[in-house]
């Protein structure tokens, strides 16, 4: 493997992609067939396959918080073999002044280079449920 192939640095590069806006770079991390476990019981809730799936996702995610949406690591990323565990903090306001603040983990596992799996988890999924809503409150 690579140096730069190595899982820690493959998820070090999509998230320094994802802060600095470009999100073209940051989806190209992504294997062609990753498969995406979105968490909840929301509009965005469930398991998204491959990259345009997933940049559906996250602009569906900039609409419902009219482009508020963030996240960045909150800690050290953290490496065991293939699995790279990402601790991070995301936000986001919608128009009628609802707050997404919280904790999650992504676990990410990383094959030849590219991200293959994504496991999101919140602090409160409750929480984030209500705010970005069900498909037919949106």
């Amino acid at each position: 493997m690579s140096p730069q192939s190595a899982p820690i640095t493959v998820v070090t590069d999509y998230f320094t992609a994802l802060a600095e806006g470009r999100v073209p770079d940051a989806l190209a991390k992504l294997h062609p067939q990753v498969q995406w476990h979105q968490p909840g019981q929301n509009q965005f809730s469930g398991v998204h396959t491959g990259p345009d799936a997933v940049s559906t996702l996250i602009g569906g995610m900039m609409g419902v918080s009219g482009g508020t949406f963030a996240l960045a690591p909150a800690g050290p990323l953290m490496a065991n073999g293939a699995l790279v565990a990402a601790p991070v903090h995301f936000t986001g306001s919608r128009n009628d002044g609802v707050q997404l603040d919280q904790l999650g983990l992504d676990l990410l596992t990383v094959h030849d280079g590219l991200i293959v799996e994504v496991h999101l988890f919140s602090a409160d999924g409750p929480a984030e449920d209500a705010f970005w809503g069900s498909s037919a409150t949106q």
